[in-house]
């Protein structure tokens, strides 16, 4: 894998970048509020062409500006590959332009730039809502399998228009969308499912591995009949004057959850921040490990000032992890070097006002 070089234009409050970054990847080291997340949500960026902070386009440019551009140059499976991105405030449109070429459909160009994204608001997805463990699951199988973001995308459109005839009080309109939304549904489900028990033991391990002494246990919470598009007709015929009166789809994916238990009590309500973060670690190990397998390449790590979230064993723990995978890129932020593990070894450069040095610290 070559080096990336990224450039970016009024992209949050970095400074204008023209910057090439080792092969193996970097440690951007400053004080809060000088950029580096911001850096990390750049190189994310052309992985779904969309923020990591669930921000909009608008809000990631530049406060008062005309919007921003950027472009990340890399090399993918042996191939020079280049995205640009170009967003326009006045015009509210965004221009995707991969190798040159300018994509028409977004999902013609997710995922080929693939990231696994390792944040300090991640205890979110233990101690957060059902929604928050939904996206992570979205964003993890529609970059391991397309099939998955095509059922998505479906099911998500055809929700979005059956919930619209719910809310006018139209009901045979609101059925109509049943078959689509059934087939679609259980292309996620039955994919999502697979995929839970596929990593079950696979997420225990890593939370041992991680320094967690009790059983953690990984499981899908939903209708698991939904799985087979035959099965949505009764569940949608007995939930019919319930959604009606509410105006929104009961039924579905949309509404399921991961179930994240320590010794058969929920991790959400009984377990320590310590116990959680570990939980919420191994679930980022178990994505990584996804990608890999599905893309027969490592993916591009990124961790935002996440050893100064753990202890030092834990530190450690994560560091070893962490080198064991194949050679791959990994680029980590940290206000300091005394918060990185002892035998992390990566060029060092800093960040001061959203502009990264141009000299390159020994590490």
């Amino acid at each position: 894998m070559r080096a990336v070089h990224l450039t970016a234009r009024s992209f949050r409050n970095l400074a204008d970048l023209d910057l090439e970054l080792p092969t193996g990847g970097a440690v951007f080291l400053g004080a809060n509020a000088h950029g580096k997340t911001s850096l990390l949500e750049c190189l994310d960026y052309p992985v779904l062409f969309r923020s990591f902070r669930a921000a909009t386009d608008q809000e990631v440019g530049r406060w008062g500006g005309v919007g921003f551009r950027m472009c990340l140059a890399a090399e993918i499976g042996g191939s020079a590959r280049r995205f640009e991105i170009e967003m326009s405030q006045a015009a509210r449109r965004k221009q995707i332009r991969v190798d040159g070429v300018e994509v028409p459909k977004l999902n013609d160009a997710v995922g080929q730039w693939v990231t696994v994204t390792f944040l300090p608001t991640d205890l979110r997805l233990i101690q957060g809502g059902a929604s928050e463990r939904r996206r992570y699951l979205d964003r993890a199988l529609s970059l391991a399998d397309p099939g998955y973001l095509r059922s998505l995308w479906r099911y998500r459109a055809t929700l979005a228009q059956r919930n619209a005839a719910l809310r006018a009080r139209r009901g045979s309109v609101a059925r109509a969308f049943d078959g689509t939304l059934a087939e679609a549904g259980a292309g996620v489900v039955v994919r999502r499912e697979r995929w839970v028990a596929a990593i079950q033991e696979s997420f225990s391990a890593e939370c041992d591995a991680l320094g967690e002494s009790g059983p953690v246990t990984l499981a899908y919470r939903g209708a698991a009949e939904l799985s087979d598009p035959a099965a949505w007709p009764a569940a949608l015929d007995l939930a019919a004057g319930q959604e009606l009166a509410r105006g929104a789809t009961l039924v579905g994916p949309h509404r399921d959850d991961l179930r994240l238990e320590r010794e058969g009590r929920a991790l959400r309500d009984y377990g320590s921040t310590g116990q959680q973060r570990t939980a919420a670690v191994a679930l980022r190990l178990c994505e990584r490990a996804t990608l890999r397998t599905a893309r027969g390449a490592e993916p591009v790590l990124l961790l935002d000032d996440v050893f100064a979230e753990l202890d030092g064993e834990r530190q450690d723990r994560l560091a070893s992890r962490l080198a064991a995978a194949p050679a791959g890129q990994v680029f980590v932020t940290a206000p300091r070097r005394d918060e990185l593990p002892r035998h992390l070894s990566l060029e060092q450069f800093e960040l001061c006002e959203g502009l990264v040095r141009a000299v390159r610290i020994a590490a």
